[in-house]
């Protein structure tokens, strides 16, 4: 019995000592930090470089389209916009929270978009959006769902 208790007690003190302390505020001002860097790539319209920073089975939510599940669809929708010469998108986070664990997070955000429709009428939008993030082996953060709407005015 003592041996069990001996070996319990190692057991949970090493455990114990492996946990890791998340600096929540950091990570939330890093997060923030890869948003802003990623806003700056969308509007270099580099396709590859844009779809990077979403995770390969990430999902595209926005109001009125139907969902985007995955890079390939992601791509079509990037590449289609990019097209479009009078587009442009760009977004600021406006606060992040990060997990406990440090592993997830979100970002709530501000979007303006501009462009053209298919009759060459001029558009701007505002749209609010909450981002989802998860953490990866390497540490880098990756988008996993992506949601987006329309800012209602006050």
């Amino acid at each position: 019995m003592k041996k069990i208790l001996v070996v319990a007690l190692v057991l949970s003190t090493i455990v114990s000592c492996n946990q890791q302390i998340v600096d929540t505020k950091t990570e939330g001002e890093k997060l923030m930090q890869v948003s802003r860097e990623w806003s700056k790539i969308a509007q270099s319209r580099d396709v590859d470089k844009t779809l990077s920073y979403w995770a390969d089975d990430a999902l595209v939510i926005s109001a009125g389209q139907p969902t985007l599940k995955g890079k390939n669809e992601i791509r079509q929708m990037v590449e289609g916009s990019f097209k479009n010469p009078a587009f442009k998108i760009s977004w600021e986070p406006e606060r992040a929270e990060i997990a406990k664990s440090g592993d997830m997070g979100y970002l709530i955000e501000h979007d303006d978009m501009a462009g053209s429709d298919s009759t060459g009428k001029l558009f701007t939008h505002r749209y609010r959006s909450i981002t989802i993030w998860k953490k990866q082996t390497d540490g880098s953060w990756k988008n996993v769902v992506d949601v987006m709407g329309p800012e209602s005015s006050k």
